[in-house]
């Protein structure tokens, strides 16, 4: 017997608003396998994040945007487009923050927003994209892969 496909989803990509920010701290705060992190900050929310939400708005290289699926929030990712003097002062497109309901994974709306992402950084004529992700998510890996991306270089990270 076949598994019964889920119907897949075309969300509208857009900016994350500020009323969108209780639902994509909740999604950034899941675990891979959609459990709550112990850590989540419930309501209200930290002024923090309103601050930060409202500094990347300002910027015109940064987005923090939301898939909207049916009238809610189903995904978020934030891209970054960074201008660099290397390869002729070339810009790269960097994504960071992926997150998918996880009612929704495996219906399209990763791969939309990652299609999204693209398209924006061929618009704004950047070189490349890159992403990080962490070494333990092996599915998002194979996702990414599967979309064309390369595993390259060797990330490293020092927390302040």
């Amino acid at each position: 017997m076949r598994p019964v496909s889920q119907p897949q989803f075309v969300p509208t990509i857009r900016r994350a608003v500020e009323a969108d920010l209780p639902e994509v701290i909740r999604l950034l705060s899941l675990t891979d396998e959609g459990v709550q992190k112990t850590d989540h900050p419930g309501p209200p929310l930290d002024p923090r994040y309103r601050e930060a939400l409202a500094a990347i708005a300002e910027d015109p290289n940064n987005a923090l945007l939301v898939a909207e699926i049916e009238g809610r929030v189903g995904g978020a990712f934030h891209l970054t487009i960074i201008q660099y003097v290397t390869n002729h002062g070339g810009r790269v497109a960097q994504i960071e923050d992926v997150i998918v309901d996880p009612s929704l994974r495996g219906r399209g709306v990763g791969e939309a927003m990652m299609r999204w992402a693209i398209d924006e950084a061929r618009r704004r004529r950047c070189i490349r994209v890159q992403l990080t992700s962490n070494k333990a998510r092996l599915r998002a890996h194979r996702f990414y892969e599967r979309l064309g991306f390369v595993a390259s270089h060797q990330g490293m990270k020092l927390k302040l």
